[in-house]
């Protein structure tokens, strides 16, 4: 078990302002705010990575659900340090991240056959869904390599394992009661957090991609006030010196 803490509740202190993301069908779904004022949490759907330069007020620390820092032959130390920690059946939400080779594979059988010639495996399916995101966040943070530490790898499920006292989720994000366990443990976080940000929002959104871009802000308030653990620590870098680290 990883002994863990809550953020700081009703303090009503200012503090850092941090973000969570988390890609929503194309898009990057955001949230942001300061930890300590939940309720008063902004979102909103970004095109580009690009926008989260454009957020007011703008954050000291973004988490985002995305593969950052990518492997020329085999898989990132991170990925199976995650997959580590969380266990079964939850360790299984940690996709791979894709080969920096496989970036620009016109279709998933290319893909597929890049990862079996350099290190024995195709891609997963997931990652393939999510390739044209990993590839705008890694277009991005390759234009603004001073935005590497900026925007920093993390995974919801570890999140809501840091908030339910380092004990994985026994549920699935989809299932009825893995949907409650998740937004209970926001709820309890983040008070009035979900309200808010889907008022914010103003558009329908999946509700368990609203509860990840929140478990993504409240990783990224745990690195803005140093609490924060990386997975590998010391963290590695990739051939162009991305960070290939996952954050929790």
């Amino acid at each position: 078990m990883v002994t863990v803490s809550r953020l700081p509740e009703g303090t009503g202190a200012a503090g850092p302002v941090v973000a969570g993301v988390d890609g929503c069908r194309g898009r990057w779904l955001c949230v942001w705010g300061d930890p300590a004022r939940p309720s008063e949490i902004q979102a909103a759907l970004l095109d580009t990575p690009h926008a989260l330069e454009h957020l007011q007020p703008l954050p000291a620390v973004v988490g985002v659900d995305i593969p950052i820092g990518l492997p020329e032959d085999g898989p990132r130390e991170a990925d199976r340090a995650a997959r580590r920690l969380l266990g079964r059946p939850r360790g299984s939400s940690v996709f791979p991240a894709p080969l920096r080779c496989m970036l620009q594979a016109p279709d998933y059988d290319t893909a597929c056959n890049l990862g079996r010639n350099r290190c024995g495996r195709a891609l997963s399916r997931q990652s393939w869904n999510i390739l044209p995101l990993i590839r705008a966040m890694d277009a991005f943070l390759r234009e603004r390599p001073a935005r590497a530490g900026w925007v920093q790898e993390v995974h919801p499920e570890l999140g809501f394992m840091v908030w339910n006292h380092g004990i994985p989720m026994a549920w699935g994000k989809k299932t009825p009661r893995g949907r409650d366990t998740r937004r209970g443990l926001v709820e309890a976080a983040l008070p009035g957090a979900l309200s808010a940000a889907r008022a914010s929002l103003g558009a329908p959104c999946p509700e368990d991609d609203l509860l990840d871009a929140l478990a993504a802000f409240g990783i990224a308030a745990r690195i803005a006030t140093g609490r924060a653990l990386r997975l590998p620590d010391p963290s590695q870098r990739d051939a162009l010196g991305l960070p290939m680290c996952i954050t929790c």
